[in-house]
């Protein structure tokens, strides 16, 4: 009997110590500690420190409560991504599972729709990391300082998947350490005993003044959700990483058990502090920046570079962890025959090497577009891959839906994780998620970013319709010869 062909580069590669090679050819190459990290930073996102001014500005500190919903709805979605990634670990996550329980059109375009969204994030974040090292060292222009940040990352994730851990376990330990101390230092200020700051104790009266918790209408929380979803993506990242990990069905475990207390003191504790140092509408907020008004306002010095630091750590981390997602995402296409088969090889390293570069390279085209053609050209990008997150979400609830039959029935014992209240709270996702979608018709830039997101999911789902029809053309013609 002839032995299986290989989908790596080299036959059979020497095991490296302390690593073994997953199922579908990648390296298992990522340690306990690093999906730990993997699974923290992914929920905290540049978004989170330079996004929130705006959501304050149009709810106040009613935004804790539109924090709080999205945070729920991210929650639940990650405890059915968890049920399944625990299940069957595999490099393609949802897109996989979708393939499965949906059909081979839901993997194919929800695959491809996720690859898209990252490579135009790869030009969103390198031009932003961009932007603060120009303003460092002024001598390299701001596309220089794109071109460093997108070469050394995607030679960071060329050499290793441990590679690729080991820097997004130091990105996320910034992270982590920069929201502690700031949860911390705020928390003491609120109550009068930061030691040096001379600020008074205000407690949490912030929080009803100026108008009340909800100044603008409890309408406004709806505002708010909307500008604050976004900064949510990337926490499903994890059940990715999971397939090159050394034991990934507990670390998808662990990392969907901890996504509540995440979610709880990353987001809402951060922002709490923020509204109750400030009053929602001071102007501070909106020039600075919430959390570099909120560091004046204690008397912490240098605090608007401090912010750049930390913002600069997170916008290399979303890059460091959309090159690696698009790439994995790409393999996994590769490797289904939805993706150019070149894809989902792999060299003696366990690196998909075409699949990195391949992602890369349309991150570059990205970049140029959006200093060539910012207006009009990239534009079109952002705002057609805008709703693919709240996409990726609903087919992840569609597609727990009918996985869990399947898993129970072909295996029960592999259900280590399981959707609390299902089918009830799947249905109350959906509609969660629905109604945003629905409400951001509402809203002139959310409109733009769902109709065109939409017109782009429905070019790749006729795209994979017609192509499956052709390929079963092809096959019922070689069966009648």
């Amino acid at each position: 009997m002839s032995a299986q062909p290989s989908n790596t580069d080299v036959a059979s590669p020497p095991r490296e110590s302390g690593r073994t090679p997953s199922p579908d050819g990648l390296q298992a190459g990522l340690k306990n500690r690093h999906l730990s990290m993997i699974a923290i930073g992914g929920v905290i996102g540049a978004g989170l420190f330079v996004g929130s001014a705006s959501g304050i500005a149009a709810a106040g500190p009613g935004i804790l409560v539109s924090y709080a919903l999205v945070g729920a709805m991210v929650v639940f979605v990650m405890r059915m991504l968890g049920e399944m990634a625990a299940a069957h670990p595999t490099s393609g996550s949802f897109s996989a599972y979708a393939d499965r329980a949906l059909g081979r059109w839901a993997g194919f375009s929800i695959g491809w729709l996720y690859w898209f969204f990252w490579v135009v994030v790869l030009a969103v974040e390198a031009t932003a990391g961009a932007k603060i090292l120009e303003g460092w060292v002024p001598a390299v222009p701001q596309w220089g300082w794109a071109l460093i940040v997108m070469v050394v990352l995607t030679a960071t994730n060329l050499v290793s998947v441990s590679s690729y851990g080991e820097f997004e376990f130091w990105f996320a330990g910034i992270k982590v350490v920069a929201i502690a101390g700031f949860i911390l230092l705020g928390g003491l200020a609120m109550f009068g005993v930061l030691p040096g700051s001379g600020h008074e104790a205000v407690g949490l009266a912030h929080l009803t003044g100026h108008g009340g918790f909800l100044p603008n209408g409890p309408g406004a929380i709806l505002t708010g959700i909307l500008m604050v979803v976004f900064s949510f993506m990337g926490s499903e990242i994890v059940t990715l990483a999971a397939g090159e990990s050394e034991d990934p069905r507990r670390a998808v475990t662990k990392a969907t058990n901890s996504v509540i207390w995440r979610i709880g003191v990353f987001y809402l504790g951060s922002i709490l502090v923020v509204v109750s140092l400030l009053d929602w509408d001071d102007p501070a907020i909106k020039e600075s920046g919430s959390y570099v008004a909120a560091l004046d306002a204690i008397g912490i010095p240098h605090a608007g570079q401090i912010m750049n630091v930390i913002v600069l750590t997170a916008v290399l981390s979303c890059l460091n962890s959309g090159l690696y997602t698009a790439s994995r995402m790409a393999f996994s296409l590769g490797e289904r025959g939805d993706a150019p088969r070149a894809f989902a090889r792999t060299n003696n390293r366990g690196v998909p090497q075409a699949a990195i570069l391949g992602s890369v390279v349309f991150g570059f085209v990205a970049v140029f577009f959006n200093y060539q053609w910012p207006d009009t050209v990239f534009l079109f990008l952002l705002n057609s891959s805008g709703a693919v997150a709240l996409f990726v979400w609903l087919v992840i609830c569609f597609t727990q839906l009918r996985m869990r039959a399947i898993l129970l029935r072909e295996s029960p014992d592999s259900l280590v994780v399981r959707m609390w209240l299902f089918p009830y709270l799947t249905w109350a996702t959906i509609a969660m998620i629905s109604f945003v979608l629905v409400y951001m018709l509402t809203d002139d830039a959310g409109r733009e970013q769902v109709i065109l997101s939409l017109l782009v999911a429905a070019l790749v789902v006729a795209i994979s319709v017609v192509r499956d029809r052709l390929r079963g053309d092809t096959q019922d013609a070689l069966t009648r010869r």
